[in-house]
């Protein structure tokens, strides 16, 4: 059994995942479009282009996402994805990366529990936390 992130995006899906992979790196796996569906041909022209379904690899784990329907587009709430990394200069290179048109919600910085952490809404307003935990004392 596995546990996969979706993401869903007002129209931005393929923008997005192409943001993250600079960040990660990896791969994106799989983009189909609307236009490459069999119900093709029962939509609306402007929603052809959007994503219907994508898959990326990130960190060894696969997020999906798709581009909702313009009428179904909410914003998300009730979770972050989190990038754990055991090197703080990681964190901060992830942060500021996706600190580019990013809401922050809390700085990275120096924590009771974590070397960094941080938190911050993407500009596709995905929430984000990034995590470099302190060791574990033996």
């Amino acid at each position: 059994m596995q546990l996969h992130t979706y993401l869903n995006f007002n129209g931005q899906c393929e923008e997005a995942f192409q943001f993250y992979k600079s960040i990660f790196g990896g791969d994106i796996l799989f983009m189909m479009r609307n236009s490459d569906s069999p119900m093709a041909k029962d939509m609306p022209a402007e929603r052809l282009n959007r994503v219907m379904h994508a898959r990326i690899m990130i960190a060894g784990q696969i997020v999906m996402g798709s581009d909702v329907q313009e009428d179904c587009a909410e914003k998300p709430q009730g979770f972050s994805v989190t990038i754990n990394t055991p090197d703080p200069a990681e964190a901060e290179r992830v942060f500021n990366a996706l600190n580019v048109g990013a809401e922050v919600r809390m700085p990275l910085e120096e924590t009771f529990w974590a070397v960094r952490f941080g938190m911050l809404i993407d500009r596709f307003g995905i929430p984000w936390m990034v995590n470099c935990e302190r060791p574990m004392p033996a």
